[in-house]
């Protein structure tokens, strides 16, 4: 007889894939103080798994909670996110990279694609692939193929990603659900925590990054630029959050509150490591 799993589909869940080393995301990814489990995914590349509680115990959509981490967390550091996530209708993912407007494609649970095409093309263009193999490789997973779900076109998309350098570890499948997930993450070898660690640690934890990872623009490297910048993101960070609260938006309120933790840790930072 079918499960209650077989008949409702697969739970929520989502990876937060970052094209950098774990060390370089942890001192970022702590700041949507969410509890999260990091592990290498390739050479250059980082997955979080997230515990998921905005789905999981407030209801949000996953997609649209996962969308605010990726755009909150490639604001903050200078490298793309790439977005992984399914729930029992849909399945898909969201790149966000810098302050450039996300992109992403959606599939039905079936597979039934329900994005659009130009998205797709700009998706490979943003993540370095070949214009001509890999662009037919994402071709196909536009077109409709009934012998494929929605998992499926999220395994077939990681198999192109791999061009670049994408290597999951085997037990981090899509569909997977995200308690099971996040045990896997934590057994591999170079897996870390990544939890709120209050503002007191946090801002004592800037003295242990290491700047050159995180590009000289960051806000707590110190400096006029990045005491402008620090304001910037408060005075983006307030808006921001209150628009989310008004529109009980998960994924807003997320990239919001990572907004004002960025620009207030940056402030901290400069107040207690004046510069000459």
């Amino acid at each position: 007889m079918p499960t209650e799993a077989d008949r409702t589909g697969p739970a929520p869940g989502a990876l937060l894939l970052c094209r950098a080393v774990p060390g370089a995301v942890a001192p970022v990814a702590h700041l949507l103080r969410e509890r999260m489990q990091l592990t290498r995914a390739g050479d250059e590349w980082s997955v979080l798994v997230p515990e998921g509680g905005p789905w999981r115990d407030a209801g949000e959509p996953v997609d649209r909670v996962v969308t605010g981490w990726a755009t909150a967390l490639a604001v903050g550091a200078p490298w793309p996110v790439l977005a992984l996530w399914w729930d029992a209708d849909h399945a898909g993912f969201t790149l966000a990279s810098g302050f450039r407007r996300p992109v992403g494609f959606v599939w039905l649970a079936s597979g039934l694609p329900a994005g659009e095409e130009e998205a797709m093309r700009t998706f490979a263009a943003r993540v370095g692939l070949d214009p001509v193999l890999d662009l037919q490789a994402l071709d196909r997973l536009t077109k409709p193929d009934s012998a494929a779900d929605a998992r499926t076109r999220l395994r077939g998309l990681l198999a192109v990603l791999a061009r670049v350098g994408v290597s999951l570890p085997q037990q981090l499948a899509p569909g997977e659900p995200a308690d099971r997930l996040r045990e896997a993450a934590a057994l591999q070898p170079d897996s870390l925590p990544v939890e709120w660690p209050g503002w007191r640690d946090a801002v004592a934890e800037r003295d242990t990054v290491d700047h050159s990872r995180l590009g000289p623009w960051m806000p707590w490297t110190g400096g006029p630029r990045a005491r402008a910048l620090a304001l910037a993101q408060v005075a983006a960070g307030v808006p921001l959050t209150a628009r989310g609260i008004r529109r009980r938006d998960g994924g807003l309120i997320a990239a919001g509150a990572l907004f004002l933790a960025h620009g207030l840790l940056s402030l901290a930072y400069g107040l207690t490591h004046p510069r000459d």
